[in-house]
């Protein structure tokens, strides 16, 4: 994967029982399933791969949601499954796994892509007085490392660490000068990592990012760490988090950081990265949909027309409260997909198209247990 490394993500997806289920998504999996499925034929990532259809590299954000992942394909799967048809190429089958496993590739090749600006950063690490600490090539003041010597440029999961981990100090070494805490944003942060990691000294440091802790043990963590204490019912953290990526969650952090009793309980990078992605996935995956909103796409996109006729031979979705998620939608898409589209066809229904809010709002009502 290049400069881009990996990304293992533990994500919490309902099982089509209806249960919770753990599963690991990995982003080395997803990128084998890209090329063995035959994705990698028609579509390219960043320039790797065929030309007769878009290259996802370019087309996926950070913002790109399960949701937004199921409605494109979604809307786009009667083309692709005549493309495939005219190569003779066998149709992906892809199970919940390989939903979630591409998913997090197809966000991991992007992860670094955000929009920064050097000149920016460089304004930034000046303004928030973090040069008069820490040089480029040498330390200014004793117990703070220069630039070159930081590992954690590329790394989002070792940088939120270290940045939670040296907040007391930091904050000694603040109140000394009487320099305010120094608040950040998310884009402000990008920017200060686009001008440091394009510093000629920090040059040969190569962006990676992986996350490869499970969910399980970040929830355990985070009740050991006394974070779960404070954080519930209107201080619960998976709202607040709802769109934020990793460089926003460790700018939340590192905000935090002051309010927190001192010294802040340490966090070693694999418990960091367990915690992060354990509240990261939660966010993630919870579609904040609107079960009535998706009541009407269910009638306007003429799903009943199949789902509550019997002798269509489509399953009734009702009684299956808390078993749909996004994940599982692409699962069902490449696996009952194109049938669903012949029987469409035969009923002289339209294959529907959807927005990501409106498949946000479907997935909330199928999950209602009313359809």
């Amino acid at each position: 994967m290049g400069m881009f490394g990996h990304f293992a993500l533990a994500t919490v997806i309902a099982a089509q029982t209806g249960a919770a289920a753990v599963v690991s998504a990995d982003s080395r999996r997803g990128e084998r399933l890209f090329e063995t499925q035959s994705c990698i034929q028609c579509h390219s990532v960043n320039g790797k791969g065929g030309s007769a259809a878009p290259d996802l590299g370019k087309r996926i954000g950070r913002g790109y949601t399960p949701a937004l992942l199921v409605t494109t394909m979604w809307n786009h799967a009667p083309a692709m499954w005549a493309a495939i048809r005219q190569r003779q190429t066998p149709p992906p089958a892809l199970t919940e796994q390989d939903a979630a496993d591409l998913f997090a590739y197809f966000y991991s090749v992007q992860f670094f892509g955000k929009p920064g600006d050097a000149a920016r950063g460089k304004r930034v690490f000046s303004s928030r007085h973090c040069a008069e600490c820490h040089g480029i090539a040498e330390s200014k003041v004793a117990d703070a490392r220069p630039v070159r010597e930081w590992q954690a440029l590329g790394n989002p999961i070792l940088l939120a660490s270290q940045m939670w981990n040296h907040s007391a100090h930091m904050k000694e070494a603040f109140d000394c000068k009487r320099i305010r805490w120094p608040f950040l944003t998310g884009q402000e942060l990008t920017d200060v990592l686009v001008y440091l990691r394009n510093l000629r000294e920090v040059r040969t440091q190569t962006p990676q990012f992986e996350i490869s802790s499970g969910g399980e043990d970040g929830r355990a963590l985070f009740e050991s760490k006394s974070c779960a204490g404070c954080h519930t019912g209107r201080l619960a953290l998976p709202p607040r988090l709802k769109g934020q990526n990793f460089t926003d969650i460790a700018v939340a952090m590192w905000n935090h950081a002051p309010k927190m009793a001192q010294p802040p309980p340490q966090l070693a990078p694999e418990e960091m990265s367990a915690i992060i992605t354990y509240l990261w996935t939660q966010q993630l995956l919870e579609e904040a949909g609107s079960p009535v909103r998706g009541k009407q796409v269910f009638a306007e996109k003429q799903c009943a027309s199949c789902h509550n006729d019997p002798a269509s031979g489509a399953p009734t979705l009702s009684g299956r409260k808390g078993a749909f998620s996004a994940i599982s939608m692409v699962s069902a898409l490449w696996l009952h997909g194109s049938r669903m589209l012949e029987r469409m066809t035969e009923k002289s229904v339209a294959w529907p198209q959807f927005k990501e809010r409106q498949m946000s709002d479907l997935i909330a009502y199928l999950n209602s247990g009313q359809p």
